[in-house]
């Protein structure tokens, strides 16, 4: 184990010596394109989001109208989409890592169709700090706040 520990130390050591300037700007910049456009999609998506969402009656109907294929389709990329946000959202509650990660996870489960998913996401978006981070968010777009059921 500290064999393994001293390994470690000297791979991360050697990381940090051979940064040159570039890398680090390389860094920063892609911190920044990656952070702002993860601000920009969380945020049109939460602001486009009906007030009712998380009540119990909103309707989850998908495509319904369309032709089966195209329905399907969608289907598919929608729930791929949201592993992805999921995934990115864990990466992002990580100490250190920029981003939304509770709202990016949040979003992820929106795009979801797994059984279960209206418990978790009435959980998560219970959380006064993130109902409020998401109602003010709209209410700077002239959106109404989010209505939930009565616990």
């Amino acid at each position: 184990m500290v064999k393994l520990f001293y390994r470690l130390v000297e791979w991360l050591t050697g990381m940090v010596t051979a940064l040159t300037w570039r890398d680090v700007l390389f860094g920063v910049g892609m911190f920044l394109i990656t952070f702002t456009a993860n601000l920009i999609v969380v945020s049109f998506i939460l602001v486009k989001l009906p007030p009712t969402y998380f009540q119990a009656s909103h309707s989850r109907a998908f495509w319904t109208d369309r032709h089966h294929l195209v329905r399907w389709s969608g289907l598919i990329l929608k729930n791929l989409v949201g592993v992805v946000m999921i995934i990115l959202g864990l990466l992002m509650s990580l100490p250190g890592v920029p981003g939304q990660g509770l709202l990016t996870i949040l979003l992820g489960l929106i795009m979801l169709d797994i059984p279960g998913k209206r418990p978790l996401e009435t959980r998560l978006i219970r959380r006064p700090q993130v109902l409020n981070a998401i109602n003010r968010l709209r209410a700077r777009f002239d959106k109404p706040p989010l209505i939930l059921d009565e616990i």
